[in-house]
């Protein structure tokens, strides 16, 4: 009796995606009399019901590729925009599921996939998920795939603009993404020597950067490098926003949590021009010249890491095990060189965030990089 396997990617596109797919795939055509197609633009398209044949001629020569052959979107299947509505289409979902009469339905994605993917399961549908993201927030894994890539692109950033910050007497401010996880800057910086490093788990105070770049140049250091995380805060800022972030968390109200995520926004579009800011306060405290790079979705782009299509291969093919065991609802995780199946219900709310005291921050700190705090 064949099997029938749906993928979709979704959420942000990152590298290390098409080789996940192929790993899926390929170990599915090793096995022999599985079907597998795709389902374009996320859960959007499983809704849409528009799909690809995931064959061995769909699946050559994309290991190396970027981004994703099926496509991608941000759209939540319990609230996606119909028109001018926005509408629960898990249902409609569940039907394309059955029309295709699929044994299960792959999620690959980051936080929000995880979530959905779980709404999808208390529909009756079987799923596993692949955790992938650049900011290596998902909770329950040891690391995401699109980390690594991603983590070399900032670091190579840096190590370019370290000429130029040393050339003209510069701050040079790099803004990295991560969201609210100081994953990829905390580890680029490391890597590239940056001499500031914000991350959003450690709220900054600016006298304390400023003093420390003015120390820097009294040492005859007349440059320095500030890799600061999306997310990064500073004190007073954090202060007013943890919180709103815990009424979020422990709200037992639907009213009492929708009152915190609006004030998060607000506090959020405060923060829309932050690393701008933070250069032109830096420049004045300084005396320095300031100037800004924000790396944005270059960090997203361009061929996988040995190290990602590795992790992804890794998990793609440990996806096609659990399938045959019938292991569903679960996300397949990174440990260690091998992998963990983690029921979707330990996963869901979970974001993994750098901690205070991991080795990479007491790194930072023995070499005397300034962290704000």
């Amino acid at each position: 009796m064949s099997q029938n396997i749906g993928i979709l990617t979704a959420g942000g596109d990152c590298p290390g995606l098409n080789a996940a797919i192929r790993g899926i795939g390929k170990a599915a055509l090793s096995i022999g009399n599985i079907n597998v197609i795709g389902f374009l633009d996320g859960f959007r398209g499983l809704m849409e019901d528009r799909t690809i044949r995931l064959d061995g001629k769909n699946l050559s020569g994309i290991l190396t590729v970027g981004g994703t052959i099926l496509g991608t979107s941000r759209d939540k299947p319990h609230r996606m925009p119909i028109g001018n509505k926005v509408l629960d289409m898990t249902d409609k979902m569940m039907e394309t599921y059955e029309k295709h009469h699929l044994d299960v339905l792959v999620c690959l994605g980051g936080g929000g996939t995880q979530k959905n993917a779980f709404r999808l399961k208390e529909k009756g549908m079987n799923v596993i998920t692949l955790p992938k993201t650049i900011d290596n927030d998902v909770g329950m894994t040891d690391v995401t795939f699109g980390f690594d890539t991603a983590l070399g692109i900032a670091t190579d950033a840096i190590d370019r603009l370290h000429s130029t910050a040393h050339s003209h007497h510069r701050i040079i401010v790099v803004e990295i993404m991560g969201h609210n996880a100081g994953w990829l800057a905390l580890g680029a910086g490391v890597a590239g020597g940056a001499d500031v490093i914000l991350i959003p788990e450690i709220p900054y105070n600016l006298e304390t950067v400023a003093e420390g770049i003015r120390k820097r140049s009294r040492h005859g250091k007349r440059f320095s490098i500030v890799a600061v995380a999306e997310g990064a805060l500073p004190t007073e800022m954090a202060e007013r926003m943890r919180p709103l972030q815990e009424q979020k968390l422990n709200a037992e109200k639907k009213s009492e949590r929708q009152q915190a995520k609006e004030g998060i926004a607000v506090l959020e579009g405060e923060l829309k021009e932050h690393t701008l800011q933070l250069s032109h306060q830096l420049e004045e405290m300084t005396n320095l010249e300031a100037r800004v790079t924000i790396l944005g979705h270059l960090q997203r782009g361009g061929t996988p890491s040995a190290a990602d299509r590795l992790l992804a291969t890794r998990l793609g093919t440990a996806c096609m095990d659990y399938i045959q065991d019938r292991h569903f609802g679960v996300m397949v995780a990174s440990r260690g060189e091998g992998t963990e199946p983690v029921p979707l219900e330990d996963v869901v709310g979970k974001k993994k965030l750098v901690p205070p005291d991991h080795h990479w921050v007491t790194s930072a700190r023995n070499v005397g990089t300034i962290l704000g705090d």
